[in-house]
């Protein structure tokens, strides 16, 4: 929530599509904004897409195996792909049908969580607090196995700041991306906190350790002929989660490339459907590559490492446009202690795991620092050789012309 209360002061400050890379590259400058671009495009947003897609695969899948039996791990992977592709061909068809039938799966998630909470409440209301017993039992203290358990949970609520990825396409953002984070995240927050408590109500740690599908898990347990509901209420959820994300992410590439921090046809629109088609493209395949291991605790800290470095990033560049730039408009101006606490907060997620997991946190920042020389050699770098223009020139024009797509009109 405090981050969320940050970002609003930042998405009216500098009211630009892209969300984080559009708040460095205005308080930092070229260079860390297109880091940005480059590890959210080739980690943690085809990571994310990979972990939506795959956990919608599981809820789909499982009900098809009696209880104990082995999900196939190659059929998991391969309806994953195949959500990933209709969905990138529904965005690039039509955003309005996709924001319309996102109702529909937001209707769906919300009716999975309520179940979750009233079965969690008449299971506690007779007498069940076996579970919560002993909670603190076997648990561990070390600070950076702590930081590296939150991952899990700020995947969980990630979403808060994707609004400010499509800024410039909504109205009166002034008025409504602020009014959309100060009453849904209150909600959110308390929906999935009591989610949890249904959760842990019912099932034992063990359980849910085992489980690839907890809601599979809970409902076998608890709703008998009515468990069938919960694979429906979840693998809806995360239909209309992963559809979300690849419409928000593939604007970031869209503004960055337009910008010029990647190749100039990922900017294109189609001339028909007005949809960043190029990048939504860009964007699938290099999900379907994450798509080659099903681990997905794994993705979640590989990806939450990196994001959580460039959100750290992003709140600092808010204290130091105050200094820099005290003159910008600021329709909202959030205490300064907010913003503060906030990077303390971030800075025990980012520095803390290293010792823990070093190895994907090295590779984090390994992805990072390959981008260094890139941006050095096709975006600094000028007048390049005639050799890189006409290459960029012809793989612009060859999009163009197989996804019937143009420049966008900058008067618009």
């Amino acid at each position: 929530m405090i981050g969320a209360v940050c970002y609003a002061e930042l998405g009216t400050t500098v009211p630009l599509s892209g969300g984080d890379y559009a708040y460095i590259k205005e308080a930092f400058g070229p260079l860390p904004a297109f880091l940005f671009l480059w590890d959210a495009n080739i980690v943690f947003v085809p990571t994310t897409n990979a972990i939506m897609a795959l956990t919608f695969s599981k809820y789909v899948i499982q009900p098809f195996f009696y209880l104990g039996c082995e999900v196939p791990d190659s059929a998991v992977r391969l309806v994953a792909a195949g959500t990933i592709i209709f969905l990138t061909w529904l965005n690039c068809y039509n955003v309005r049908l996709t924001t319309k039938v996102q109702n529909v799966f937001l209707v769906a998630k919300v009716a999975g969580l309520v179940t979750v909470i009233l079965a969690g409440v008449v299971h506690l209301s007779s007498g069940h607090y076996e579970n919560f017993a002993n909670p603190w039992e076997n648990t561990q203290t070390d600070p950076g196995l702590i930081a590296v358990s939150f991952y899990s949970g700020i995947f969980s609520y990630a979403g808060w700041n994707y609004l400010n990825f499509i800024t410039e396409e909504l109205k009166s953002p002034y008025k409504n991306l602020p009014r959309a984070i100060y009453i849904s995240l209150p909600l959110v927050t308390l929906i999935y906190v009591l989610a949890n408590i249904g959760y842990l109500a019912v099932l034992t740690k063990h359980e849910m350790l085992e489980s690839d599908a907890i809601g599979v898990t809970f409902g076998n347990k608890i709703l008998g002929a009515f468990s069938w509901v919960m694979p429906v209420f979840v693998a809806l959820s995360t239909f209309g989660g992963l559809s979300v994300h690849i419409m928000t992410s593939s604007r970031l590439l869209f503004v960055g490339a337009r910008a010029g921090h990647f190749p100039q046809a990922l900017s294109l629109i189609s001339i028909n459907r007005f949809t960043p088609t190029p990048a939504l493209v860009f964007l699938c395949i290099l999900s379907l590559i994450y798509l080659s291991t099903s681990d997905i605790f794994a993705l979640i800290e590989y990806a939450s490492f990196v994001e959580s470095s460039f959100i750290l990033i992003s709140v600092s560049g808010l204290l130091w446009l105050r200094h820099k730039k005290p003159h910008l408009p600021r329709p909202i101006r959030v205490p300064t202690i907010l913003p503060v606490v906030f990077l303390c907060l971030c800075a025990f997620l980012v520095f803390l795991p290293i010792y823990v997991r070093p190895l994907e946190v090295g590779m984090g920042l390994l992805i990072t620092l390959t981008g260094i020389p890139f941006y050095f050699v096709f975006i600094w770098w000028k007048p390049r050789p005639t050799l890189f223009k006409e290459i960029s020139e012809q793989g612009t024009s060859y999009v163009q012309k197989v996804f019937l797509s143009a420049q966008q009109d900058h008067q618009d």
